[in-house]
């Protein structure tokens, strides 16, 4: 049901005049849609848990994060990483939207690293951790719905053997634009290179839906930081929108600095989806940062919906996806307003009961949003297993 990627088109807004018409006169510039039920034509076949799932869809890119052998050339690989990973996200020429997970919903996956050295240890399962049954050589990955009003993703990644995680949390506000949606990324990453102590924070830029009453195009847009404190190097990204006029699409730069300098040690430009060139400032030395014609994304592994739990991303969408897949619009919508319905259903119940809701993997962390209960640095702090070898510079 989910392993062909692709994502057919069921019609372009035009083939739907009807029905945009008739979201057009609910809505006003500016206003919230986030309780606004939108069409089931423009639905991507995964949940937006899933899609979450997308910034490790290079894991090779995110391991080698730690064998970078000085703090200058780490933060250039967490750009790398980071900036390469938005590409990975559009199944389609046409914009769609995922599916608003459940409240508890929860997805999994991990992944296989070509080219990684197989200890002896790289067929054991590591028995914890967001996916018990990968090993201590694969990348694995969870995310789970913690809140629906407002609504908040949390995710977290982590590989064993690179002592490497990342823990992260968004909050999607979206708004009526007039010929665009917006959508409004708030929240936080975290990405921890447990050996050498060092923790990389970063942001979310903006998406926007263009064009949303003929071909809907996706951009993003706004600022980016990346952020060591422990080094003291910071990374500044901008996504910039395309004018009214002219000029060209999908265009980002970025410039990072050390310390208190003024002076960028590095600048990248390009398009981040396609082609993104650095310099090192200091010596006029150029590179590719990363060309996605030679980055074919990595596919997640899942387990089968029939061993997932009731809760899990795509046992809970199956329905939606298969009508979605046989082009059954009708059908989509009438599974879509059953789950729908279910969750008002629980949540008054809820409320009768006077229960609140608590969740199963994250947990709140005080004013800074939320963090998995149990990451990899917890859990080597309590089996107080030998670190990983190092001889790198640091």
């Amino acid at each position: 049901l989910y392993e062909d990627d692709s994502d057919s088109d069921l019609g372009s807004m035009e083939n739907h005049g009807s029905v945009v018409t008739h979201l057009l006169s609910q809505v006003k510039i500016g206003m919230d849609l986030t309780k606004v039920v939108l069409p089931t034509f423009i639905l991507e076949r995964r949940s937006l848990l899933e899609m979450y799932a997308d910034y490790f869809a290079h894991p090779d890119q995110f391991v080698k994060i730690v064998d970078q052998p000085t703090p200058r050339e780490r933060m250039i690989q967490v750009v790398r990483w980071y900036l390469s990973s938005y590409h990975a996200g559009r199944k389609s020429q046409v914009a769609k939207k995922p599916y608003n997970p459940i409240l508890g919903e929860i997805f999994r996956c991990h992944w296989t690293i070509d080219g990684e050295p197989q200890d002896s240890n790289s067929k054991q399962e590591v028995g914890d951790g967001p996916v018990p049954w990968c090993s201590p050589d694969q990348l694995s990955f969870v995310a789970e719905q913690v809140s629906h009003h407002p609504p908040i993703s949390a995710f977290y990644s982590e590989h064993v053997n690179k002592r490497i995680q990342f823990d992260a949390w968004v909050w999607t506000k979206s708004k009526f634009l007039g010929l665009s949606i917006g959508v409004h990324n708030i929240g936080r990453g975290l990405v921890s290179l447990l050996d050498l102590g060092e923790e990389y924070s970063l942001t979310f830029p903006n998406g926007y839906g263009r064009s949303i009453l003929t071909v809907p195009w996706i951009e993003l847009g706004g600022s980016v930081v990346i952020e060591c404190v422990q080094t003291g190097h910071r990374a500044n990204i901008e996504f910039l929108t395309k004018p009214f006029y002219g000029g060209k699409k999908h265009r980002v730069t970025c410039d990072v600095f050390v310390g208190t300098e003024k002076k960028p040690y590095y600048s990248a430009q390009g398009e981040w989806n396609t082609r993104v060139e650095g310099r090192w400032t200091d010596t006029g030395r150029t590179e590719v940062l990363f060309d996605v014609s030679n980055m074919k994304p990595k596919k997640k592994r899942v387990a089968p919906i029939s061993r997932q739990n009731s809760g899990e991303s795509r046992r809970v969408w199956r329905h939606v996806t298969a009508a979605l897949r046989a082009a059954d619009t009708d059908a989509a919508t009438s599974a879509k307003r059953r789950l729908e319905q279910a969750q008002r259903d629980a949540a008054k119940k809820r409320i009768d009961d006077n229960h609140k809701w608590e969740t199963q993997l994250f947990k709140p962390k005080g004013d800074e949003g939320w963090e998995y209960t149990t990451p990899l640095s917890k859990r080597i702090e309590t089996s107080k297993s030998p670190k990983r070898q190092d001889t790198a510079t640091r």
